[in-house]
């Protein structure tokens, strides 16, 4: 069986796109289920098992590893990572008897370059803050600002990341020539790599 290509989107044949907006350079693997509703961005890539229900907005170049779980409310910006098997919620009070409509849901949004890694959990009505990194495991339950490293159950910031990606010292200057200042909402970049 041939894979499906149209605008220049890719999805195996194993896997089902029913979204009429995916940008262009998008590729969708073996059964990922992408609903009618969500909104992709460009050259972004959804693999084996993930799940972007309607109401879903990834902007360009973000990464959905195998059985990330992506319910509505959720937004997330440019460059993100997200590891394998990341879940985002969007009921703060489920109940199996009562339906609540989407005007009850609570937002998510994970800001540009941030990194969320393998079984992250994050908790709806959550704000992931630009180039924050989350440690594998780690369970928000609250805002992360700009650059913070959050780790473990509930999640807790213990430092901050630099946007390569780098853990930074209490100087706030990376190996890779970037540093920073603290600010309320996070880090601020005062010296881009030489």
């Amino acid at each position: 069986m041939k894979p499906v290509v149209s605008n220049p989107v890719f999805v195996h044949p194993q896997g089902l796109c029913e979204s009429g907006d995916v940008g262009a350079g998008t590729r969708i693997w073996a059964f990922a289920h992408v609903l009618p509703g969500a909104k992709i961005g460009r050259d972004c890539n959804i693999c084996d098992h993930a799940y972007v229900e309607y109401g879903v907005t990834l902007g360009d170049r973000v990464t959905v590893k195998n059985r990330v779980l992506l319910f509505d409310g959720v937004t997330v910006e440019d460059d993100v990572f997200l590891g394998p098997a990341v879940v985002f919620t969007n009921d703060l009070r489920p109940r199996a008897a009562m339906k609540r409509g989407r005007d009850e849901f609570l937002p998510t949004i994970v800001r540009t370059g941030a990194t969320l890694g393998a079984g992250v959990v994050v908790v709806c009505g959550s704000t992931i803050g630009p180039h924050a990194f989350i440690a594998a495991g780690a369970v928000v339950t609250r805002d992360v600002p700009a650059h913070g490293f959050v780790v473990g159950n509930p999640g807790r910031l213990i430092g901050w990341a630099c946007e390569c990606g780098m853990r930074l010292g209490d100087t706030l200057a990376c190996a890779c020539g970037r540093s920073y200042r603290q600010e309320p909402a996070g880090l601020m970049s005062i010296r881009p790599p030489d």
